[in-house]
């Protein structure tokens, strides 16, 4: 018995393994899945035929690269194996995005958020409903999407699928697994959502050929303030965390946070952090629950025009983010942070500020700033990360199935 079960359990890891293959380099033929796996070819042709028989795998042909020559044989994922949903909660709307086995997109659609309710049972009846119009718009049947995955801002237990405290529903609990329970079977997938865009973000630098990555950041800027963590082991796996970097306490100068403590990064660097400070409204005032990027357009303007309390304002933000950002740097040591979210857009007045509060830990100091980029396209970056997340758990979930049946 225990024979069979560690055989089962090899050849699991091993179909996982063929799997994750097809998923970070696409289609391949045997000798390149061989070739980034490790297996031998033999086991590779076991495994790829018991695959296509389940339906999983499927084989094409790619024209061989001379004018002569047979076509050679590729494996990719049958993209009717499976479908997955990828919702993103914002503090301005909700998007819905259906997919295939193979990752590729078949609809999306966003509705707008009410900022007027923020009690969690409107957005329940209306999450439900979205769910149910994007597989019927499709035609799919609701029992073929196999993976719901969410995102949000804010602190999330996904072992429960739960949303602890958000900036839409603050302490209010969203249990999207007792939401979905009695007409899904999908495997529900709850994420901080500035962890998938580090996921994707490394998973990008990766396949660009970035020399030495061992790590990389994501520091999401906006309504609020996130950060995530992507490392690479020795082995090449990815591990990614989301530490509660916006609201981790900074000053003891007495800005409210939505959080309701004082002195996080959040409350300075946050739009209505920057909105409070930049109209000299005492710090402790509650904050604004959404402030309009035209509102915060406005006020850049402002301080590109030289107006003294708006430039103050973002080099205060700036500052906030750089000494988070300083001690990151202390405790993980340098690596490339990516600067993504709607702040990008006034990076330029973040900039200062943010090499100054860098500048004061002693690792940047002695070995330099970390490298820093700007990719504004955080929603396609979080939709990435969804995608990569949720089809390995698919993948996971189709192995494991397949083995149970036999």
């Amino acid at each position: 018995m225990l024979v069979k079960s560690s055989t089962e359990l090899v050849r699991q890891q091993n179909s996982a393994l063929v799997l994750a293959s097809l998923r970070r380099h696409g289609p391949l033929a045997h000798t390149d899945i061989s070739q980034h796996t490790g297996l031998a070819s033999a086991t590779i042709s076991v495994i790829t035929a018991e695959l296509e028989k389940a339906e999983v795998l499927e084989r094409r042909e790619q024209q061989a690269s001379a004018s002569r020559g047979r076509p050679r044989v590729i494996f990719g994922q049958r993209r009717g194996a499976g479908y997955l949903i990828a919702v993103r909660i914002s503090s301005d709307v909700v998007q819905y995005s259906l997919a295939d086995y193979g990752g590729t997109l078949l609809d999306r659609f966003e509705e707008a958020r009410n900022h007027a309710d923020t009690s969690p049972q409107p957005f329940a009846a209306a999450f439900v409903a979205a769910l149910d119009r994007l597989v019927q718009r499709s035609r799919i049947d609701r029992a073929r999407v196999l993976v719901v995955s969410i995102s949000s801002k804010g602190l999330v237990d996904p072992a429960r699928a739960t949303l602890v405290w958000s900036p839409v529903f603050g302490a209010q609990e969203v249990d999207f697994a007792a939401l979905l329970r009695s007409e899904w079977r999908a495997k529900i997938l709850l994420s901080n959502e500035t962890l998938l865009v580090a996921h994707a973000m490394a998973l990008r630098m990766e396949r660009a050929g970035e020399k030495n990555l061992q790590a990389v950041a994501a520091l999401s800027l906006g309504h609020s303030i996130g950060l995530g963590i992507a490392r690479f082991d020795r082995t090449g796996e990815l591990t990614v965390t989301a530490p509660n970097f916006g609201h981790m306490l900074n000053s003891s100068d007495g800005k409210l946070c939505r959080c309701g403590s004082q002195g996080c990064i959040e409350a300075s660097a946050g739009f209505y952090g920057i909105l409070r400070t930049a109209f000299e409204v005492p710090p402790d005032t509650i904050p604004a629950k959404f402030v309009p990027l035209a509102e915060m357009d406005k006020i850049a303007l402002r301080a590109r025009q030289g107006h003294r309390m708006s430039e103050y304002a973002f080099r205060q933000a700036g500052l906030a983010l750089g000494q988070g950002l300083s001690r990151m740097v202390s405790l993980y040591e340098n690596m490339p942070i990516a600067i993504t979210g709607p702040g990008t857009r006034y990076f330029d007045l973040l900039r200062r500020g943010l090499e100054e509060g860098l500048a004061q830990s002693q690792q940047v100091r002695l070995f330099g700033a970390p490298p820093i980029s700007v990719v504004p396209e955080e929603a396609t970056l979080a939709l990435e990360g969804h995608l990569d997340r949720a089809l390995a758990e698919m993948d996971h979930d189709i192995i494991a199935a397949g083995t149970a049946g036999e």
